[in-house]
């Protein structure tokens, strides 16, 4: 394996290593708070895929995938249901919020918390949510094209990725 391969893919576990890290920053508030909390794997990859989508997007040429042809049309095709996946958990959140409500979770709150901290905590979850969810269908919608542009230059050999 040559040395720059070698240090993309080390390069890509640190980063994922730091996707872990923020997505337990983002969503520790609410894990903290609730004994049980319903959208914590929606919730969870909102936020994964929003920070490496938009990872991808901005910095390919600095990742594995800068020549890696078949990656990049996995990746180009895999986004046309994980769109559908997100909106569909968007929509899902959105019924829950229209239907129940926010008050609902006031069951799930750990005992000792006070109405203005959770009052608090319900706010950032309600735009935490709607926030990383439509921040990771714009990057997912996004993501093919600059895949099928990447694509396009490494086989015309511009140079470019």
């Amino acid at each position: 394996m040559e040395k720059t391969t070698r240090i993309k893919i080390t390069v890509e576990l640190i980063w994922w290593i730091v996707t872990a890290i923020l997505t337990l920053i983002v969503i520790f508030p609410m894990l903290n708070t609730f004994q049980q909390y319903d959208f914590i794997i929606s919730n969870s990859i909102f936020v994964i895929v929003t920070i490496t989508f938009s990872r991808y997007i901005f910095l390919l040429k600095h990742t594995f995938l800068a020549y890696f042809r078949v990656g990049k049309v996995l990746l180009l095709f895999g986004c046309i249901p994980l769109i559908f996946y997100l909106i569909g958990e968007m929509n899902h959140f959105s019924y829950f919020l229209d239907n129940k409500g926010l008050q609902s979770f006031n069951e799930y709150f750990v005992s000792g918390i006070d109405i203005d901290t959770r009052q608090t905590i319900l706010n950032y979850l309600e735009r935490e949510m709607i926030f990383t969810g439509t921040a990771s269908v714009i990057v997912s919608a996004l993501l093919p094209f600059r895949m099928l542009i990447s694509v396009w230059r490494v086989y015309n050999k511009t140079g470019k990725v």
